[in-house]
């Protein structure tokens, strides 16, 4: 867990699920929970179980050739081994996030995904 002084709350409102947007190392997140995990993040470089991670990582959803819809999930994790993951941080689930979801694990079956609540 990152030292409190490295995560500051952003000067944004809450959103419509109570979440608050927060700063992490200049960074702003949509949530506290999304700035502590990329501080968790940061500690497993530290411990060698991850060489390094992008945040928002894009994922483009096509079916048939036709593109669909974007989903920009919070974390691509580049694992030590040499693996890569993706992992979303989420508190409310929409119905739209689920189809993202979803859609995204069957257009790439092959990808790791891993959800944190």
């Amino acid at each position: 867990m990152a030292h409190k002084s490295y995560m500051k709350p952003a000067k944004h409102p809450k959103n419509k699920f109570g979440a608050v947007k927060q700063t992490y190392n200049g960074y702003s997140y949509d949530s506290q929970m999304e700035a502590r995990y990329a501080a968790q993040l940061d500690w497993c470089i530290k411990a060698g179980e991850v060489e390094k991670w992008e945040r928002q990582h894009k994922i483009s959803i096509d079916v048939n050739g036709v593109h669909i819809a974007n989903y920009f999930i919070d974390f691509k994790v580049y694992m030590a081994d040499g693996s890569i993951e993706y992992h979303e941080v989420k508190g409310a689930e929409t119905m739209l996030w689920r189809l993202k979801w979803k859609l995204s694990q069957a257009l790439n079956p092959d990808w790791k995904f891993v959800l944190i609540k």
